[in-house]
Parts: structure tokens; C-alpha cells; sequence
């Protein structure tokens, strides 16, 4: 059954059938709202690739006059659950009154030595966010994402990677009545909405923050003075045995997103991974580039730290924003019952926490979403695009 609701509603339907399935959870959302949709968003799990492509012609087509956006995936979360590697669909609609919503299509032109993304829209100063979802196998989304702000100002990006059960050639995208099969797609949402984000990267600190001394590329060479390498052996032999258990599965470190605050807490990071060591140079290598005299502390990350996380910082989103009314929930395939041990866990967070709204989305390959005022691509993340209510005063 769909949620009810007067501006935000979702849906959800299982089968192999996925011409029906998407008629179903279409079907959901669009009678959830009190009048006509002016946003619908789609995502469909499916095993064959031109089912997926039906699928979403009929998703698009029930809703000839709303902007409409989608993509395949490996698992689709609406109805306050998560279905993962089964043929799904999850659908959301929104009644967005006055806001002016503009669809675009990116692709990439090799240019010398480098790509050039082309399809972005004209922007405007009562832009408030745009959703993005991308192919990843090609798409520059990591690069067009750390350098988004050279076009994009300060406009946040929400949204995930796509994938689909077949992996690579067989993702699709969609956008108002056609069909992509790599670039990405999005919506830009202007005007009177009012929108926020909640991007939970679900890490605990562990030992101190350090000031990068000596770097090489992505090398870690010296931390607070002393050899990278040394330093990590010297806070791992500290740790109790369930953190370097902790640490063994997927070492994290976190870069701090503000060099003059005080202290530097859980959430004051952007994420990376620790890729390697090298023995010899005494150095760690880590999945970012960052410049002598950055923050940073090492992380892990388990069920119970990203299920705190998530919670705490829905928690205070609502307390500083009020009543929501509906959310777009992107959520890394490595969550949901891998981590969980639930599919469900990420979406009956956000009910729990924003309370009955309407909540869809999808199982991502990688999640966009801005930390410290920056966009980013995320791993292990759950990415939230949150509808207010009221109008904006100050832009998002």
C-alpha cells in the first residue's frame, strides 16, 4: 500500500512481471497524493535489461505531465522497506507547487588530455539542489562531482551511481520520456522548495587527529611529524580486540571538513578508504589526495556505529528543521542487509526519525551528497534529499 500523504507519497511492488511491477508502485505513489504530481522518481531491480527499459516507458508514461526521473538498480527501497537483487520497483511522487523543475541529460566529449561534461543546465540564483544519478561504468562521477563546484557554485548534489544485476552495458537511465544507457540524468529544483541533506557516512574516530606532515601523491608519508605507518601501529595496539577486528575488515580515514574548529567529532569528516601500506616508505596509501597540513583521523565502521550515526543526524535534522514531509533516500549496496543484516534498516531510520512521510530510492553503486558544503561521492553512505515545508529564506 502506498503512504498516504497530501504532497509526498511513495510506493512499491515486487514481481517478475516488471511492466506490472512498475504499474503498481507507479500506481502507489501517484494516488498517495492529494492533487497532481509535479515530480515522480522511479527504480527498478530487474534481471534482463530491455524488461528494465519497459518497465520504466510505462513508469514514464503514467505520468505524462510531471518531470519524471529513474534508473535501474540492484534493489529499490519505498514502503518503508529495502528489496534487494530482486525484480522491484519503488516509486515516489511529489506535488511540488511553484517549484520549477528541469530535467537534464550529461554526457562526457574527450577533449585533449581530458573529458568535458556537457548537458548541464542554465542555473539560476533561487536554485535550491539537484538530484543526479549516474552509470558508473561511463560516467566521470567521482571527477565531475570533487570539481562540481567550478560550475555549479555551492548547489548541492543529491543522488546515487546506478547499477543494474547484470553490471556493466546493461545500466539504464531515465528522464521524461527517454531512455539512457550511460552519462547520467538529474533534476534541478528551483523556486519555492524547501530541500535539505543528511549524508550519513557511518564511521567512528579512532586514535587522534593528526596533521598530514609529508605527503606523496595519495601516500601518507608522515603524520604529526613521525612515519604514517608508525603511527597506525602505534594507535591499533591501543584498540581492544573488536576494533582491530574492526580495523582488519576496512580501515577508513577521515579527512576534517573544518581546519579551524576546535575538535574534530564523528561527522566533522569526509570518508576515504585506507588502500595499503608500504612498508618500506613507512607510508599508508588512502583513496584521496590531500595537501601537507589537512586533519586527519583514523575511522572504522560496523553495524551498530552506522546505525548511531544515521539516527543522530536525522535526530538533528529534524530538530533544527521541523516537520518534513517527504525524502529521497539513496543508500550504498554495501548497506542494507550486508551490514544490517536487514534491507530495511536505512528506510525505517528515516520513518522512525521524520516520521510517516513519503520515502523512496535505491540501493546505489556510490552516493552523491554534500559534506562540510562540498558534493562528494560517498561509499557506505546513506544520502537523503529532505522536503520541508515552508519556503526557503536563505536558499538550501
Amino acid at each position: 500500500m502506498a503512504l498516504m500523504t497530501s504532497r509526498f507519497a511513495d510506493g512499491l511492488a515486487v514481481g517478475s512481471d516488471l511492466v506490472a511491477t512498475a504499474e503498481t508502485a507507479v500506481r502507489q505513489a501517484l494516488s498517495g497524493l492529494s492533487g497532481p504530481a509535479d515530480l515522480l522518481c522511479f527504480f527498478i531491480c530487474g534481471d534482463d535489461p530491455d524488461d528494465v527499459c519497459r518497465a520504466g516507458l510505462r513508469a514514464m508514461r503514467m505520468a505524462p505531465r510531471a518531470t519524471v526521473l529513474g534508473c535501474s538498480a540492484t534493489g529499490v527501497i519505498g514502503d518503508g522497506q529495502g528489496v534487494e537483487s530482486t525484480p522491484s520497483v519503488s516509486a515516489w511522487a511529489a506535488t511540488l507547487d511553484g517549484a520549477r523543475l528541469t530535467t537534464f541529460a550529461l554526457d562526457t566529449l574527450r577533449a585533449d588530455d581530458r573529458f568535458v561534461v556537457v548537458g548541464l543546465p542554465e542555473l539560476h540564483p533561487d536554485d535550491q539542489a539537484a538530484i543526479l544519478l549516474a552509470d558508473p561504468y561511463s560516467f566521470p562521477t567521482d571527477g565531475f562531482v570533487e570539481r562540481s563546484e567550478e560550475v555549479l557554485g555551492d548547489l548541492p548534489l543529491i543522488g546515487g551511481l546506478a547499477n543494474a544485476i547484470q553490471g556493466r552495458g546493461a545500466v539504464r537511465l531515465f528522464a521524461d520520456g527517454e531512455i539512457y544507457s550511460e552519462g547520467a540524468v538529474g533534476v534541478l529544483l528551483s523556486g519555492p522548495v524547501n530541500v535539505s541533506t543528511v549524508v550519513s557516512q557511518g564511521c567512528r574516530p579512532i586514535g587522534p587527529t593528526m596533521a598530514v606532515t609529508e605527503v606523496e601523491d595519495n601516500l601518507l608519508l608522515e603524520l604529526a611529524g613521525q612515519p604514517a605507518l608508525a603511527r597506525l601501529e602505534e594507535i591499533v595496539s591501543a584498540l581492544d580486540e573488536d576494533d582491530r577486528d574492526l580495523v582488519a575488515s576496512g580501515l577508513q580515514i577521515g579527512i576534517a571538513m573544518n581546519e579551524y574548529a576546535e575538535r574534530h567529532e564523528r561527522g566533522d569528516f569526509l570518508i576515504r578508504g585506507v588502500i595499503g601500506i608500504d612498508p618500506e616508505r613507512e607510508a599508508v596509501a588512502i583513496g584521496d589526495v590531500v595537501e601537507v597540513g589537512r586533519t586527519v583521523r583514523f575511522q572504522v565502521r560496523d553495524a551498530a556505529t552506522a546505525d548511531e550515526d544515521l539516527y543522530e543526524l536525522l535526530d538533528a535534522h529534524r530538530e533544527e528543521f521541523g516537520r518534513v514531509d517527504g525524502a529521497l533516500l539513496f543508500s550504498c549496496n554495501g548497506r542494507g542487509s550486508a551490514m544490517f543484516g536487514s534491507a530495511d534498516h536505512d528506510a525505517v531510520a528515516v520513518r522512525d526519525t521524520l516520521g510517516p512521510i513519503g520515502v523512496a530510492g535505491f540501493f546505489a553503486a556510490g552516493e552523491v551528497g554534500p559534506v562540510g558544503g562540498h558534493n562528494h561521492v560517498h561509499g557506505f553512505t546513506a544520502s537523503v534529499l529532505v522536503f520541508s515545508s515552508g519556503t526557503p529564506a536563505d536558499g538550501p
